[in-house]
């Protein structure tokens, strides 16, 4: 199979190493069993400062371009790797270093055995030291990863688009296509076999892939769960399946150890965000979720899932604070003790989705809110019950949980970023809520804002970025080499377009049964021959005819 481009592309495995693992040179390439792994804190970043490096050695263009569009610097102090001098002294005590974090000041290091960390405590420039994994009996997480895939027909598969006013959208063009996700999880086993991804692989739209627990680029393998989420997100086949964002780009990441329950899996997701907000993810896709671990003296406590204590948390809102739009499942806790969202989900700037069924009823599993500081909780809710979704090769089932929900909501924000691209993520957000079904009525703990309207977003959106033309329909370039942008004054809601040569011989003709927004680019033309040409706009009320001039 020709996965991807990231085998050609491999500058980003590199900027990976570099920026992210800083492990070179302590890694030991033999097989080795870690059982314990000790997070350190620093209290500063030594003798590195910003002006120390350049934005292009640290990011790649696209994580540039959109920090330039958030209005945000290129770089400051938290993108600043950690100090090298620390890691050697450190590794020279006698840990191996697994990855570090920048944004956090962080490094997470291993060993085989028992050591003692006041040791660690000793260096100047250690602030603190946590035991994130230590050997521990199972508790309940032997089956974190596992969920029910059932044969059923109700509702139909597409409910989870429809319900969310998502289809105009997709048959306006807004797939995804230029929109980057990541989705972090605990695998994507058969994820190069299953064909509801056939199309995906074959236009190769699978840019990167890196399992943050093991530390290679083998994520084909652990757990079928992330396999589900993507064919959510990207799964085509006509009547049994269809992903909420077809046409985007993908980067597979492994961040969560599916054998036990640890707060080390914070620091691998972390690590996964800080990769993708390098590589220049525009969307974070988690269906993972934290607050109960195999050994329970490590357990979060309700108030800590505040906004600020979680260490996934503060992660998943600085990923917010660089323009990337985080999108995390709310949790499956409420029929269970814990009942309340997980993190990442509490954080200030991250879309907790909850799920509902294809009633817009609320599960009875979909995690209750608010925040422990009171904020509203989940963000907004979408379908997770008896979700279409993809895990064996030819067999296309149903299932449920937060975890199907959060690729429903995820997929269709990048169908908005691709139909409104000046919009950021808060931008995203705060439509969203204007959107929903329970804005200025009673948002509550169980669906928070509700459900969104995804046409009714993209007017909002393009009510603030797009402006409206004198008259009622405009079109340019004009002269035009290629494209031609067309932007109405009203949204058509119905659209039929007409090409005709000078000479009145249709050229070409499209017709949108559902169409969303006001905007609309023809991408089609660079190989009109040189001329005069006719356009027509056909909407339900009126006909728009412009002339415009192809030019080579």
């Amino acid at each position: 199979m020709k996965m991807c481009s990231y085998i050609r592309t491999r500058q980003l495995i590199f900027t990976l190493a570099l920026l992210i693992m800083s492990a070179g040179s302590y890694l030991s390439g033999q097989e080795s069993v870690f059982d314990y792994y000790y997070r350190i804190y620093f209290k500063d970043k030594g003798e590195n400062s910003v002006g120390d490096y350049l934005p292009r050695n640290l990011l790649s263009e696209r994580a540039m371009a959109r920090r330039q569009k958030a209005g945000i610097p290129l770089l400051d102090i938290r993108d600043i790797p950690v100090c090298t001098s620390y890691i050697n002294q450190i590794y020279s005590a006698g840990y191996e270093l697994h990855c570090t974090s920048k944004w956090m000041n962080s490094a997470l290091f291993k060993s085989s055995g028992s050591k003692d960390i006041d040791q660690l405590s000793d260096f100047p420039f250690v602030k603190e030291v946590r035991i994130v994994k230590s050997p521990s009996s199972k508790t309940l997480h032997n089956d974190k990863f596992d969920f029910l895939v059932e044969q059923s027909s109700i509702p139909p598969y597409d409910r989870p688009i429809t319900m969310i006013n998502g289809g105009p959208l997709h048959e306006t063009g807004y797939e995804g296509k230029g929109i980057l996700i990541a989705v972090l999880d605990g695998g994507f086993l058969n994820t190069e076999k299953i064909t509801s991804l056939i199309p995906l692989r074959n236009r190769e739209g699978i840019k990167t892939l890196f399992d943050f627990v093991e530390n290679d680029e083998s994520v084909f393998d652990h757990s079928n769960h992330g396999t589900a989420v993507l064919s959510v997100l990207a799964g085509i086949i006509p009547g049994s399946i269809q992903g909420t964002a077809p046409a985007a780009d993908y980067l597979l990441l492994r961040t969560e150890d599916t054998e036990t329950e640890f707060p080390v899996e914070e620091d691998f997701w972390v690590a996964g965000a800080e990769f993708a907000d390098s590589a220049g993810a525009d969307i974070i896709s988690s269906s993972l979720g934290y607050y109960s671990f195999d050994d329970q003296t490590l357990d979060y406590k309700y108030s800590d899932i505040d906004g600020n204590t979680a260490f996934v948390t503060q992660g998943a809102d600085i990923a917010a604070s660089k323009g990337i739009l985080v999108v995390n499942s709310a949790g499956n806790e409420r029929d269970k003790i814990w009942k309340y969202i997980v993190a990442p989900s509490d954080g200030d700037s991250v879309i907790a989705a909850g799920a509902v069924d294809g009633d817009k009823i609320i599960s009875l599993f979909s995690s209750a809110g608010p925040s422990a500081d009171g904020r509203m909780k989940p963000d907004f809710v979408t379908m997770g019950v008896q979700v279409a979704v993809q895990v064996e090769a030819s067999y296309i089932g149903r299932a449920n949980g937060t975890s199907f929900s959060c690729p429903v909501l995820s997929g269709m924000c990048a169908s908005l970023m691709q139909a409104v691209p000046e919009a950021g993520n808060m931008d995203i957000i705060y439509a969203l809520r204007r959107a929903s079904d329970k804005f200025g009525l009673q948002p509550d703990s169980l669906y928070g804002y509700g459900v969104p309207d995804f046409v009714t977003a993209l007017e909002d959106l393009q009510e603030s970025f797009l402006p409206k033309p004198e008259n009622e329909s405009s079109i340019g370039p004009n002269p035009f080499t290629g494209d031609i942008n067309i932007v109405f004054k009203h949204d058509p809601c119905q659209l039929k377009i007409e090409i005709f040569s000078v000479s009145g011989r249709l050229v070409a003709r499209r017709n949108f049964s559902s169409y969303a927004g006001r905007y609309l680019r023809i991408s089609d033309l660079q190989g009109m021959e040189q001329g005069i040409y006719i356009i027509r706009l056909i909407t339900p009320d009126k006909i728009f005819t412009h002339k415009v001039i192809k030019i080579n």
